[in-house]
């Protein structure tokens, strides 16, 4: 999977503005009347607060029009992706957001402290705007799960060889051969996770090679192995990404998950320039460009289900 770094900064450009300012901000924030419910969707509500501050958000993006309505469609349609993100469990992470929050605040040179401030200061809040940066990483990697990789299916011959043409040469990517080192934690003990991690990552230092692992398991308590085979380095889970590409002595830093405290094994890795590579590059590229803002078909098509299941009522 794309690395989803650059995912909040494309689709808010409109924001870029506000690093141009070298004066305080111009913007008044809208004075909050008595909050109301304006909108329930299935069961969540959506308050007259929500849309003010989407509306002053519309604002800093120079948007025109309605925007009373076109913040109310927007909460709307946020708060189905919502939903089906967490009903299948595929949102990003609060630390994924942090991070992304930050990078835009550097990008526009800010530190997170002067945007947080910029967005108090214009009514929209961090809270709201990490919300939306939550979404707009999250609904691209839901559709791709839907639809296939890159949320467009398997491409066609003609596509792959266009895209090759249109290149001018082969894209280039690293093949990794993994396995999975889950020092577990029961659900029901939480509390020894800090003992695990210390535990697994002392471990490390003494993993013999993808080939002892199971072995290796047995010297411990509660560790079980996965072998997770040949993963390219564009379908790599973007919380694993950086570890992998960090990683030392043929594993990862760990990471604490549901399951307990993991850890990958890099059994072989190698650079690869075939077809199939191509594809999953390209596949790659065009998630990364949905993460951005980009427009997907498929996208608008899972929208359309989830609104007709929905019972939305707009007071």
């Amino acid at each position: 999977m794309a690395e989803a770094k650059n995912g909040s900064r494309s689709a808010l450009a409109g924001l870029i503005a506000l690093a141009l300012l070298s004066a305080p901000i111009a913007v008044e924030a809208p004075a909050m009347a008595a909050t109301s419910v304006v909108a329930v969707v299935n069961k969540t509500a959506i308050t007259s607060g929500d849309v003010s501050r989407r509306v002053a958000f519309l604002k800093l993006q120079r948007r025109n029009g309605n925007l009373q309505k076109l913040a109310k469609e927007q909460l709307v349609e946020e708060a189905l992706k919502r939903e089906e993100i967490a009903r299948i469990g595929m949102s990003v992470s609060t630390a994924e957001v942090d991070q992304s929050f930050e990078r835009f605040a550097s990008s526009n040179k800010m530190t997170a402290k002067q945007l947080n401030g910029i967005l108090d200061q214009a009514g929209v809040g961090a809270a709201h705007f990490k919300s939306f940066i939550a979404i707009s990483m999250s609904w691209p990697r839901l559709v791709s799960a839907r639809y296939g990789a890159g949320s467009r299916g398997k491409m066609s011959n003609q596509d792959l060889v266009t895209r090759l043409l249109e290149n001018k040469q082969k894209p280039v990517t690293t093949e990794y051969f993994l396995k999975q080192v889950i020092f577990v934690v029961p659900a029901s003990k939480k509390g020894i996770a800090g003992k695990r991690k210390s535990e697994a990552e002392k471990s490390r230092a003494s993993f013999p090679g993808c080939d002892q692992a199971m072995e290796f398991a047995k010297n411990y308590r509660d560790v079980s192995i996965r072998n997770l085979g040949r993963v390219m380095e564009p379908e790599l889970p973007p919380e694993w990404k950086p570890l992998i590409e960090k990683a030392n002595g043929g594993t990862t830093g760990t990471r604490v998950t549901d399951r307990g405290v993991e850890y990958l094994a890099i059994c072989n890795q190698r650079q690869v320039s075939d077809d199939v590579a191509a594809e999953m590059v390209f596949r790659a590229e065009d998630l990364g460009k949905e993460e951005q803002g980009g427009e997907n078909p498929n996208s608008k098509k899972y929208l359309e289900e989830l609104r007709a299941k929905a019972q939305i009522v707009l007071q």
